[in-house]
């Protein structure tokens, strides 16, 4: 008995890693994965065939003609279908479908799905009205949800999905087979990750309330840290240590030593980078066992050429030149030694924690701040005001670790459109070294700190 599974996509590298991860580690294993891609232009596809997938193309996307092509290419006798932005929350979502069809009237069973932690309360509160943990058997019902469904191969070849409709294809399909007198099964046993809603309501301060007391009542939420735990394992986290220039000391240590032990350090980072001009550094970078090095043209060493530019460039050799698809990057500059202990896995943990698309180290300040407009100056902060109550500004240091999706670096980006800060407080992690005066002041303070934070 096989179950081919239809995994729908369009610009989804984002998820598409952990969504098959967990699909290939389910404990029912005559399966097949039919990859329907709508002309992604992202590395979705490139990702998915890291994976044993059939991947097929559609263009002109409609949802019920997507399903229809990826059945007509499958083999099995049941059919999943899932969103290629749902993760199936455990091993055994698939059998906890199937367990439904020893009941030879079932024609489709649908699974729970559960927001994430950070997933809106709008689409929070849509998710827990909808997908309850009470199994249903609708005879009259004919609410379905392909997101997250099993269907029998035979049922649709009498009732293929409609091919002319824009959306809710899996509704009017539910409506088709229990007017011929199936039923459609309900199973909160087979729950996926997922953070969309379905209403799509915009009611946000109702929402915000109707979560508070949900999440009161102790529904499983989503809203944990263990539900992260599972996609950082078989993500490909890549770090990028961007360095130009002549070898640098610090301590009698070369400067760019100090970066790679604390990348090394890091738990969540499985391989490390070092992009450079300098042959010596990259011979040093080596011997210290990196797992890559690059050296990249020198023209990405003028003074007029930015961080984003580095990068974009190094980023694209391993995409292109070596096949390493990152699902996370983690850029780490060595003129910014002093870096707190843990924390580089605490920012990748956070961008997945909070689904910001990029984190970064900030350390506050209270002090009055100005910018220039034109002819006058505005202020930035809340003015003069007792420091208990005033908001800090942050001051963002991206060379300790700004981790980020490999979508905006391939932009030339190194920050993303949601942002967020991780504060520091150790005014150490502060120094950079950019400087002969830095540097000096760096040598006073950083073998004690060192010896603090290894």
């Amino acid at each position: 008995m096989k179950i081919s599974i239809i995994v729908r996509a369009k610009n989804e590298e984002r998820w598409i890693t952990s969504s098959l991860n967990a699909i290939f580690n389910q404990s029912f294993k005559d399966i097949e994965v039919i990859l329907v891609d709508n002309q992604s232009t992202d590395m979705t596809v490139a990702k998915a065939r890291k994976f044993n997938v059939k991947v097929l193309q559609t263009e002109d996307y409609l949802p019920g003609k997507a399903l229809n092509l990826g059945i007509e290419a499958s083999s099995g006798e049941f059919i999943a279908s899932i969103s290629a932005h749902c993760i199936p929350k455990d091993r055994y979502w698939l059998s906890n479908l199937l367990r439904n069809f020893e009941d030879e009237s079932v024609a489709g069973v649908y699974g729970r799905q559960e927001p994430m932690s950070f997933t809106n309360d709008l689409d929070k509160r849509d998710l827990h009205i909808t997908f309850g943990l009470d199994r249903r058997i609708q005879v009259k019902d004919c609410f379905f949800h392909n997101a997250n469904s099993l269907i029998k191969k035979s049922v649709w070849e009498k009732i293929p999905f409609d091919e002319t409709i824009t959306n809710i294809e899996d509704r009017v399909w539910g409506q088709r087979v229990i007017d011929t007198g199936y039923k459609i099964i309900y199973e909160p046993e087979a729950a996926v990750f997922h953070h969309h809603g379905i209403h799509q309501s915009m009611d946000i301060e109702r929402c915000k309330n109707i979560v508070r007391i949900m999440e009161s009542l102790n529904v499983n939420n989503g809203s944990k840290d263990e539900n992260i735990d599972g996609f950082l394992d078989n993500l490909e986290i890549v770090g990028i240590v961007a360095v130009k220039g002549d070898m640098e000391y610090l301590s009698g240590e070369p400067l760019i030593k100090y970066t790679i032990d604390k990348a090394r350090e890091s738990k969540l980072i499985d391989k490390l980078v070092v992009s450079t001009d300098n042959i010596e550094i990259l011979e040093y970078s080596k011997r210290m066992g990196t797992d890559i090095t690059i050296l990249r043209p020198v023209d990405l060493s003028d003074e007029t050429i930015g961080i984003e530019k580095v990068l974009q460039y190094t980023l694209a050799r391993l995409e292109e030149d070596m096949n390493i698809l990152p699902d996370v990057i983690v850029y780490l500059g060595v003129q910014s030694p002093f870096r707190p202990k843990g924390l580089i896995d605490e920012l990748i943990r956070l961008l997945f924690k909070t689904g910001f698309d990029s984190i970064l180290p900030g350390y506050p300040v209270y002090k009055s701040c100005w910018m220039n407009e034109g002819d006058s100056i505005k202020r930035l902060d809340e003015g003069f005001v007792p420091r208990s109550m005033k908001k800090p500004l942050h001051i963002g240091y991206p060379g300790l670790a700004c981790v980020i999706l490999p979508n905006f670096i391939r932009d030339g980006r190194l920050l993303g459109d949601k942002v967020e800060i991780l504060e520091i407080l150790d005014i150490y992690s502060t120094i950079e070294i950019k400087n002969e005066a830095s540097l000096e002041m760096a040598e006073k303070i950083f073998p004690d700190w060192w010896k603090e934070h290894i």
